[in-house]
């Protein structure tokens, strides 16, 4: 069964390698680091989320909404012997204090509500794509001026590290997770031809994360999106 329903569009990446030990308190039970050339990825990003459904009813009033996440990568192996590659979110960003409280009421999620806005100008050769966020009375933003042309990611890409992480996994506490199933399929891509970030990474995230604030990122990624859902059933993985 399907719980949501929806799509997800002109997703940016700004890609920051760190040192492991930074997140090791972030990572959720039963799963491990995801890591890219011995380095922990976290990754600031931001999309278009639209034409929401619950359990197969549009969601009108709230349906289509910017989305700022800060998120990072791990692996967890199953009982079966599968590796399963998923996302860990240190916060998500929306501007409906309503969908905040219902992702953490039910899910346990980092959900916050804060003004959000997004400009985007795209034409036959270029797009602009830019989110902003509002944090203590100043906009923080996130925009990329990008290729039009998109292409599909090619195995082995850093894109595809990214971008191909289809199970999410929320710390409940020290000893307990929860994993979802998230569906979509391989998206395409758009040439990144010049960025800006203006994030303040410790009024937003936490002072764990003050550094960033200071530091370029090491890939900055576009992808165009596509319809997405996430499952139903959670799998709780405890001690």
């Amino acid at each position: 069964m399907k719980f949501l329903n929806a799509r997800w569009e002109q997703l940016i990446m700004a890609n920051y390698l760190i040192d492991s030990s930074i997140l090791e308190k972030y990572v959720p039970f039963g799963t491990e680091l995801d890591l890219q050339n011995g380095k922990a990825c976290v990754s600031l990003v931001g999309f278009m989320f639209k034409k929401i459904k619950i359990f197969g009813v549009p969601v009108p009033i709230m349906g289509t909404f910017e989305e700022i996440n800060l998120r990072f990568y791990v692996i967890r192996k199953d009982p079966d012997g599968n590796i399963k590659r998923g996302v860990v979110f240190i916060n998500e960003t929306v501007p409906n204090a309503v969908v905040a409280w219902v992702a953490n009421k039910l899910y346990k999620e980092h959900y916050t509500a804060i003004p959000t806005k997004h400009v985007w100008d795209i034409n036959s050769k270029s797009k602009t794509i830019e989110y902003q966020w509002k944090v203590n009375k100043a906009w923080n933003s996130i925009s990329v001026k990008a290729d039009a042309q998109k292409k599909p990611m090619l195995d082995g890409s850093p894109e595809q590290f990214i971008f191909e992480h289809y199970f999410g996994y929320t710390k409940i506490n020290d000893t307990t997770t929860e994993e979802y199933k998230v569906n979509h399929p391989s998206w395409q891509v758009n040439q990144v031809l010049e960025y800006t970030i203006n994030c303040n990474f410790d009024k937003m995230y936490g002072n764990d994360f003050e550094f960033l604030n200071s530091q370029k990122p090491d890939s900055v990624m576009l992808a165009e999106g596509s319809e997405v859902s996430v499952d139903w059933e959670r799998t709780r993985i405890k001690l």
